[in-house]
């Protein structure tokens, strides 16, 4: 059996979704037989993985982005004629122009260009909207992130729920054995010498900055003159507002984007992680977090219950009195620290990419001859 992986993501500056791909496409060929997966365009040998740079360099992700340009024009059977040896292509939000003659499968991970559509571009909820209408609404088989995800999908797109299976996606096993080195060496490099709570990920209307922000300044002064507030995370869209109140607040460090090797010792030496995003279809930092044994702080709604399952302080998102209220019932309280760090670890250990590729692998096999829902 062959599965085509559609890994465009990879050549693109993004965050969760990038992960995702390049994580799961090395726990699939590891669990796979040999030549089993493959991925689209073309995307066999990767470098590191870079939130902000392509895994294959500029020369050759402009050739295979032009690629992909190509066979998302309508009505072009290109993408059968390319993907004639596989069996199963796996779509992953930019192919909106799917193989017709090979069993589609997709995945799908948030609803927020329909349930919070001003948190997004103008032009990447038309693209969303438009991968729903010829990708997701016509494949065979989905694989939802989070029963939220599932939930909202089947709710909005009216999907039946039978073409969908959660599968939860995993964390990269350096964040469950973080060294003490590791976390010396992210303070160093950041010339972080006080304590610190951290909020992670691109700096956007979703990630409810101004929440966070407001919150940290309600903590009593004598918190605060030894506490700093870690932004991690690449200035994202609409945030020129904020840009210049994050510089100018006292006791509010910017890094901009953190690479990925040097986040797991970044998140262990936290005293908590901070994450009252608006809506998430899985919440990764939040897994991360607690892989690392850091507590967590993140919001009661959108998928983080179900995430966290009951190993993080949940908050309402929209509140900054309910979240400083948090923060600080956290910082004074030794034993809920150490209460959320046992259960996070515990819940985190749920979370593998090995699992994931596993259940993934008997997701796409239903699809073979001989299958649960072979398509004959």
């Amino acid at each position: 059996m062959r599965i085509v992986l559609d890994a465009t993501a990879l050549l693109l500056r993004s965050a969760g979704v990038k992960t995702y791909i390049y994580e799961l496409l090395h726990a699939l060929r590891k669990e796979a037989a040999p030549g089993e997966i493959k991925a689209f365009p073309f995307l066999d040998d990767l470098d590191s993985l870079d939130h902000q740079r392509s895994v294959v360099g500029r020369a050759n992700s402009l050739l295979r982005l032009a690629l992909v340009n190509l066979v998302n024009t309508k009505r072009n059977r290109l993408l059968d004629v390319l993907l004639r040896s596989g069996d199963v292509f796996h779509a992953s939000q930019h192919i909106v122009n799917p193989p017709r003659a090979k069993v589609l499968t997709a995945t799908v991970f948030d609803m927020t260009c329909w349930l919070m559509p001003e948190t997004h571009t103008p032009a990447n909820v038309v693209a969303t909207k438009l991968y729903a209408e010829r990708t997701l609404q016509h494949a065979d088989g989905l694989i939802a992130i989070s029963e939220r995800s599932r939930d909202d999908a089947m709710s909005i797109l009216k999907l039946p729920a039978e073409r969908f299976e959660v599968i939860y996606p995993g964390v990269s096993g350096s964040y469950f054995h973080v060294q003490p080195d590791e976390v010396r060496a992210a303070r160093d490099a950041y010339q972080l010498a006080k304590p610190y709570l951290l909020t992670l990920g691109s700096i956007e209307p979703r990630k409810n900055m101004e929440v966070i922000l407001d919150a940290y300044r309600m903590l009593k002064q004598s918190l605060r003159d030894d506490l700093d507030l870690v932004m991690a995370g690449p200035m994202g869209w609409r945030m020129e507002h904020l840009h210049a109140r994050l510089e100018s607040e006292p006791g509010v460090r910017l890094l901009g984007y953190v690479p990925t090797p040097v986040l797991p010792g970044l998140l262990q030496g936290a005293e908590a992680l901070v994450y009252p995003s608006l809506y998430e279809g899985f919440g990764l930092p939040v897994a991360e977090a607690m892989a690392a044994g850091v507590p967590v702080i993140t919001s009661n709604s959108s998928c983080f219950p179900e995430t966290t399952a009951g190993a993080a302080v949940l908050v309402d998102p929209q509140s900054a009195e309910e979240l400083s209220a948090a923060m600080e019932r956290l910082l004074l309280s030794s034993a809920l620290r150490d209460q959320l760090r046992a259960a996070g670890l515990l819940r985190a250990k749920a979370f593998t990419w090995d699992r994931c590729a596993r259940e993934s692998l008997r997701f796409f096999r239903k699809f073979h001859p001989g299958g649960d829902v072979f398509r004959g």
